[in-house]
C-alpha cells in the first residue's frame, strides 16, 4: 500500500512550483474571489456574443448536395434527421486517406456522449469528409464512434464551404479559408457549420467557425482549462498536434483508461491501427 510522503518538494524539483507562491488559505480564497469577479464578466461577455451569433443572418440553400452515408445517397435536407437544427462538423479525410486528421479525430470523441442530450434537443450533428464513404466507415469502425457520418465526395459540398481546395490554389499554394487567403499546401481543412431547417423543409446556413473558432466543441480542453499545467502544449507546433493522437494510439496511464463512457458497452478489442 502507498503511503503519503511527508517530503516537501522544493522550487529546485518542480519548476512550476517556483512559478506560484503558497500561501494561506485566507490569502489564496481572496485572490479567487478576485479572478472569480473576472470570470463571471467573461461568462457574460460570452453570453452576449452568443445572442450576436444567434442573430447573424442566414443564407438560403439553393443548391442540392448529394451525401453517401450508411443510408444510401442523402440530400442535405435529409441529413437533419427530422430535426430543425444541424451541426455539420467538417471533419478531414480526404480521398484515399487511411484514417482522418487527429484534430478532427480529437473533437469527434466528443459528439457521441453529447448526442445524448442534443438529438433530444432538436439538434443533430453529423460528420462530412470527402473521402469515400467506404475509406470513411472502415476509420469510424476503427475509432468506435457511433454518430452518423457521411462521405461528399462528388459534389462542391466542401469546396463550397471552403474547407477542401481544389487543386489550381493548392499548387498556387493559396487557399480562402476562416474568411481571408492564407497560404496553404494542405488539401484540406477543418471547420463546423450550422444549418437550420423551416416546416417547408427549406434549408438555410446560419453560421460557420474555423480553426481555433472549434475549440468549445472540445471539451477535454475545457478540462484542461482548470489544470495547473493548461493544455501544456510545449512541442514544436505550439498547438494540438504536438501531443493529441487517435485515442486508440495510447498508452494505458492507469486503472481510469477504459475509454469513453460511450464507448463502454461496446467490445474492447481495437482493431489493429493503420500506420
Amino acid at each position: 500500500m502507498n503511503t503519503p510522503s511527508n517530503t516537501l518538494s522544493s522550487p529546485q524539483q518542480d519548476p512550476l512550483l517556483a512559478e506560484h507562491q503558497v500561501v494561506s488559505r485566507e490569502a489564496w480564497t481572496e485572490a479567487r474571489k478576485e479572478l472569480l469577479q473576472k470570470e463571471k464578466e467573461h461568462t457574460r461577455r460570452y453570453d452576449a456574443l452568443c445572442a450576436q451569433r444567434r442573430a447573424l443572418p442566414w443564407v438560403r440553400m439553393d443548391k442540392a448536395y448529394t451525401f453517401e452515408g450508411p443510408n444510401g445517397p442523402e440530400s442535405l435536407s435529409d441529413l437533419f434527421e427530422g430535426r430543425s437544427q444541424l451541426i455539420i462538423q467538417h471533419f478531414m479525410m480526404g480521398p484515399g486517406w487511411k484514417e482522418g486528421c487527429t484534430g478532427c479525430s480529437f473533437l469527434a470523441d466528443h459528439i457521441d456522449c453529447a448526442r445524448l442530450h442534443l438529438e433530444p434537443h432538436d439538434v443533430t450533428v453529423v460528420a462530412v469528409s470527402r473521402a469515400t464513404y467506404p475509406e470513411i466507415a472502415a476509420f469510424k469502425k476503427r475509432m468506435r464512434w457511433q454518430f452518423k457520418w457521411v462521405s461528399s465526395h462528388g459534389s462542391d459540398f466542401n469546396y463550397d464551404f471552403n474547407v477542401s481546395f481544389p487543386p489550381k490554389q493548392i499548387a498556387e499554394g493559396r487557399a480562402f479559408y476562416n474568411y481571408a487567403w492564407s497560404d496553404t499546401e494542405e488539401e484540406e481543412s477543418p471547420g463546423v457549420s450550422v444549418f437550420y431547417r423551416d416546416p417547408a423543409n427549406t434549408v438555410y446556413h446560419t453560421y460557420s467557425t474555423f480553426s481555433r473558432g472549434q475549440e468549445q466543441l472540445v471539451g477535454a480542453y475545457n478540462f484542461l482549462d482548470l489544470t495547473p499545467k493548461g493544455r501544456n502544449e510545449n512541442g514544436p507546433n505550439l498547438n494540438l498536434m504536438d501531443w493529441v493522437k487517435h485515442h486508440d494510439r495510447y498508452q494505458p496511464t492507469g486503472a481510469s483508461s477504459s475509454g469513453c463512457c460511450c464507448h463502454q458497452n461496446q467490445s474492447s478489442t481495437k482493431e489493429e491501427s493503420v500506420s
